[in-house]
């Protein structure tokens, strides 16, 4: 029992890999969308969230661990084409995590007074020049060498990086709370309310500045299931609970960004157009306050490449997951590792078309936030499936959530908006992203003489979902960046009930798949 991982840890874990690059730069962006309102931003982020790790805890419970990503989950409950339709957007946003947190490094470091960091990123684009994207690449390759060569010195680093980067935006909330506070900077832009950017901002800030992508991470306790003490009350409680402290983590810092903000500034540029290369470390020098500054810039390198380090390798063991369906090449693991290490590599060559396509941190982030809500939107429907296809638990080790035939339909509608939310025609063109991998599949599952009608059949409402979503951002509201063919409020309304049907038609379609015969049913039969 005392090799058992209890309830501190868990949450200890989960926070260390919540708070990366998204506290550096989301306060900032949200701002620039929603201003003051970006508070409301990120309770909106939390909110989701939790409805969606709920989903999770307790699909999680139900199937064997696998090295692959959580779209592997629909393989039991529609089949490989779902599965491979959903691991693929995962792995989209992974690989453009791994290149956004060498990106926030070098944008960061290029507000140092050195000609040299300076030469890192253009002020006027908010791009990274030629000169940085070389040094994110290099970061990039450090992270792939970290993983390829020693795995020991992974876990290692990871742990010494946990404990600076939650320590260090604690130590900038107390700052710059003791040396700056304005509160009519609530009021001071627009129309001098806390939307000075209309009630649609809130929305938009939700996924486009980066507050889910803050958000990831949430997962890591399910990975300890087998280690914890009492899981069923331990692994909710310290999901839950990390986000609910994260959460605290970022109002605050939201908080300070918007009452620290010297007034002269905020009324000469507004909150849109401010245009920090490094938000807090800027405003910590425009504050006086040098050794806070320094301590950013400092976490600015440190944080991201903690995080870089941890999706490079889970990004590397979501494309296991789709080996079966690419090239034979991917589907080798090494031998004496047992790491996969090809998958590295490929990872590595991905991140470097993500960052020299992507140039800036805000522009990965966006397509990574939307990736990982199609992904969260597909949990929801997975976890009402293996409702409907075990009624009772398959073991006693599943975490049945209370209220879950709310909490996956409404888990569904929000991430639904949010993908709207993310405004045309950025959902748009990851939803295209998302449906390449489609003939990627079909080519493969032609060559392994797969079911393949019977596969298309139980994944059409994927497609004709994401289709579907795509077009109604295009003639939706114009505070989305549609046609405003359907204005303010009927859109939701119109969305939600959309939402429903697609929902429940998933959830339908829905059987016990050969894998989930294979590995949960003849377990519970033969316990």
């Amino acid at each position: 029992m005392n090799n058992k991982v209890g309830l501190s840890t868990l949450i200890f874990s989960s926070i260390g890999s919540i708070i990366g690059s998204g506290w550096l730069f989301g306060p900032a962006h949200a701002a620039a969308i929603a201003g003051p309102a970006a508070i409301f931003s990120w309770l909106l982020a939390t909110f989701v969230i939790s409805i969606i790790a709920l989903n999770l805890v307790e699909i999680s419970t139900t199937t064997p661990n696998k090295m692959s990503g959580m779209g592997y989950y629909l393989r039991y409950t529609h089949g490989a084409l779902a599965s491979f339709l959903i691991e693929w957007s995962i792995l989209l946003s992974f690989i453009s995590v791994v290149p956004s947190e060498a990106t926030a490094s070098t944008q960061y470091l290029s507000d140092l007074n050195f000609s040299w960091t300076h030469a890192l990123f253009n002020y006027q684009l908010q791009i990274l020049t030629s000169s940085g994207l070389l040094f994110a690449s290099g970061l990039c390759i450090i992270y792939f060498l970290i993983n390829y060569y020693s795995l020991k010195f992974l876990a290692n680093s990871i742990n010494a990086i946990t404990l600076f980067k939650i320590s260090v935006p604690i130590i900038v909330i107390i700052s710059f709370l003791l040396v700056s506070f304005h509160s009519g900077n609530f009021h001071a832009i627009g129309d001098h309310s806390l939307t000075p950017y209309g009630i649609s901002s809130i929305f938009t800030a939700t996924t486009t500045a980066g507050l889910v992508y803050a958000f990831n991470g949430f997962q890591n306790p399910i990975s300890f299931a087998a280690e914890a003490k009492n899981p069923k009350r331990n692994i909710p409680l310290a999901i839950i609970g990390s986000i609910l402290i994260c959460t605290i983590i970022y109002v605050l810092l939201q908080y300070v960004y918007l009452v620290s903000m010297p007034q002269h500034v905020l009324l000469t540029h507004g909150w849109n157009n401010l245009s920090f290369s490094s938000p807090f470390a800027s405003l910590a020098l425009l504050l006086n306050i040098n050794l806070i500054a320094l301590l950013i810039y400092t976490d600015a390198f440190i944080s991201p490449a903690g995080t870089g380090l941890i999706f490079t390798a889970i990004s590397a063991r979501v494309l296991v997951g789709l080996a079966e369906h690419m090239p034979r090449v991917i589907g080798k693991v090494d031998k004496q590792s047992g790491l996969p290490k090809i998958h590295l590599i490929i990872v590595l060559l991905a991140s470097f078309i993500a960052l020299w396509l992507l140039p800036s941190w805000n522009k990965l982030v966006s397509i990574v936030s939307v990736a990982f809500v199609i992904s969260y939107a597909m949990v929801t429907v997975c976890t009402s499936s293996f409702r409907k296809l075990s009624p009772e638990k398959v073991h006693d080790q599943v975490i049945h959530i209370p209220f879950m035939h709310i909490l996956s339909p409404l888990g569904f509608i929000l991430a639904t908006f949010m993908l709207y939310w993310s405004r045309w025609p950025l959902n748009g063109e990851v939803i295209i992203l998302v449906l390449i991998g489609l003939p990627i599949y079909l080519y493969y599952a032609k060559k392994q003489n797969e079911p393949i009608l019977l596969n298309v059949k139980k994944s059409l409402w994927i497609i004709i979902y994401l289709v579907v979503v795509a077009l109604f951002s295009y003639i939706g509201s114009s505070s989305f960046g549609g046609m405003n063919l359907i204005p303010d409020k009927i859109d939701h309304i119109i969305l939600a009930i959309l939402a429903l049907i697609f929902f429940y038609w998933g959830r339908s379609l829905s059987y016990k798949t050969q894998e989930y015969i294979d590995e949960i049913e003849s377990k519970r039969n033969s316990a």
